[in-house]
């Protein structure tokens, strides 16, 4: 059984034989012979899926018809009982772009997209639903309505939420092609060699740490990273720009790990090797104590899901990226 805690299952890639089985069929499946305890039925699966606790990759599953495919692993998160319904909350939004259909918006570091165990205040969708009151769509469940995509809680930048289910399922379908437009920022640790290139490798669970991703030799699915080297800092650091080909979780922090360029300020990928290099004793704390892994999501492309326009859009680094950026180009 594949399982991170109490709350949250992975369940095995979908095998051939199995593809184009209904999504709630092939977990209802998988819950009775990987939980049994906890007698899951299908009424109960269709409803974790409708309220958005299934998800593939970096998009929320709410459709319980939808046709499983080869290779994909899905995640179950069984919520708590006692978990109350989020409720709006007057926080703050830095809304990029906004209309009948849909939202942009530049999440901050250290806010968590949707309610969670351990994270019930404070989320993006309490800020969403004070702000949009009534109108976001609902294809992800009451707990995380309007919610297309996700970036991680530690990572700052751009967000599209859909207001509607049209545009919901019209940018869902976009992220399932991989045809979202996604250029992230990231300050590492090392300089990339070569300074620019393309990093292929599988993105799946880790045998080793269920929490965290890794590369495969076998299994997980096709991830591709083009990263250009914008600028290094003495030889222990860099500035790099990354395009995503494909959308897998973690996949960034993954792909430069993988080629000894672990994100400044990650904990979760965090590596030995860093205590090696040659860091000025002036910023090394500074460095050692960032509070977040340095990885901004800086631009967003995709097509209006009701009008067919190709949008997209900026946003500039937040202060603590500029610092960082700024202590290490003036060293």
């Amino acid at each position: 059984m594949n399982e991170t805690n109490d709350n949250i299952f992975f369940t095995e890639p979908v095998a051939a034989e199995q593809k184009g089985t209904r999504l709630d069929r092939f977990l209802s499946i998988f819950l009775e012979k990987s939980a049994p305890n906890n007698r899951f039925s299908r009424n109960q699966v269709q409803k974790l899926i409708k309220n958005g606790f299934v998800t593939c990759e970096e998009t929320e599953l709410s459709d319980c018809s939808f046709k499983v495919k080869e290779g994909d692993v899905y995640q179950i998160q069984i919520p708590e009982p006692e978990a109350a319904d989020p409720l709006p909350e007057n926080i703050p939004l830095d809304v990029v772009f906004e209309d009948d259909d849909l939202l942009v918006v530049n999440k901050p570091a250290g806010m968590t997209v949707h309610p969670a165990p351990g994270a019930y205040h404070g989320t993006l969708v309490n800020a969403l639903l004070y702000h949009c009151r009534d109108n976001l769509s609902g294809v992800g469940g009451v707990r995380r309505p309007g919610i297309v995509h996700r970036i991680d809680k530690e990572t700052s930048g751009l967000l599209v939420v859909a207001k509607n289910d049209l545009a919901h399922q019209g940018l869902a379908e976009q992220f399932f092609e991989h045809s979202i437009e996604r250029t992230y920022f990231a300050v590492v640790y090392n300089i990339p060699n070569p300074l620019s290139g393309t990093i292929v490798g599988n993105i799946g669970r880790s045998r080793f740490d269920r929490k965290k991703m890794a590369l495969l030799k076998s299994g997980g699915k096709n991830a591709v990273t083009h990263y250009k080297t914008v600028e290094t800092f003495g030889n222990f650091a860099s500035f790099v720009q990354c395009r995503l080909e494909t959308g897998r979780t973690h996949q960034i922090r993954v792909h430069l790990s993988s080629i000894g360029c672990g994100l400044i300020g990650d904990k979760v990928y965090k590596q030995s090797h860093t205590s090696t290099l040659r860091i000025p004793p002036e910023i090394k704390n500074f460095l050692n104590g960032f509070p977040r892994q340095a990885l901004h999501a800086a631009t967003l492309g995709f097509i209006h899901p009701r009008s067919g326009k190709q949008m997209k859009f900026e946003t500039d680094f937040p202060e603590d990226f500029k610092e960082l950026i700024h202590i290490l180009h003036n060293i």
